[in-house]
């Protein structure tokens, strides 16, 4: 299920597969007119009924809920492809063993929004491509590829061997992230929320980068992290 209009709309902007939208009786047709104009183009059948049906579908719903096919995964060659189809260098996140999935959603919106290429996430040990990851990340997990593999050390190397620098955050003995070089083709690595990331990710990385902070906390939520290096990456690849 994908609750919500915006994440339904982007669902159908995307042409994913939508079995059946459902929405509440009582919703003002004015506010869903472009949901009911490209579900109607897209032969998407449309029912309108009571809140409570609604309500034990999913949460949050706005009073609209679409039920859709299973959320497909890309391969690491649809990450490459989507970067020479834009003409520019690689550059991928690998959220390693992330388990929130606001988190997850949160970081596929920030991902959608500057131009990422792609996420590649470990198959065990972390949330998936979830109904609360789709309506978190608000229709970015329409746009965004995702790749599961087995072996994160492994397919880190994968990627060195095609060109991909590897960086990632570690508070001791790295550098102010404000100084890493965006321009290159980058895989930039976000550890999990608790442990943050493996030493056998850290040891495979090209470049390790921390986040200045002069507070009481020792660290920043992972979305957080995950959104100050996107920009600092898309900002530099702007100027240049």
């Amino acid at each position: 299920m994908i609750a919500g209009k915006n994440p339904v709309l982007e669902a159908l902007r995307a042409g994913r597969e939508i079995n059946k939208l459902f929405i509440a009786e009582g919703v003002k047709k004015t506010g869903v007119e472009e949901l009911l104009d490209l579900a109607k183009e897209r032969g998407v059948l449309v029912q309108f009924v009571p809140k409570q049906k609604i309500d034990k579908l999913a949460e949050n719903h706005q009073g609209i809920v679409a039920a859709v096919a299973a959320y497909d995964y890309a391969e690491i060659d649809d990450l490459f492809a989507a970067a020479a189809a834009k003409n520019e260098d690689p550059f991928f996140l690998i959220l390693d063993e992330l388990e929130d999935p606001h988190n997850l959603g949160s970081i596929m919106r920030t991902a959608d929004a500057i131009g990422v290429h792609g996420i590649i996430i470990p198959k065990r040990r972390a949330v998936g491509l979830t109904a609360v990851v789709a309506k978190a990340s608000t229709g970015a997990i329409e746009h965004v590829p995702v790749v599961r593999v087995t072996n994160l050390a492994q397919t880190v190397d994968e990627l060195k061997d095609r060109g991909i620098w590897i960086a990632g955050t570690d508070a001791q003995g790295s550098v102010d992230y404000r100084k890493m070089d965006a321009t290159l083709p980058l895989a930039v690595i976000i550890g999990s929320e608790g442990k943050g990331m493996a030493r056998l990710l850290r040891d495979k990385c090209d470049f390790l980068y921390h986040l200045p902070m002069i507070g009481h906390v020792t660290s920043l939520n992972a979305s957080v992290a995950a959104a100050l290096l996107m920009y600092e990456v898309y900002r530099k690849r702007q100027e240049a």
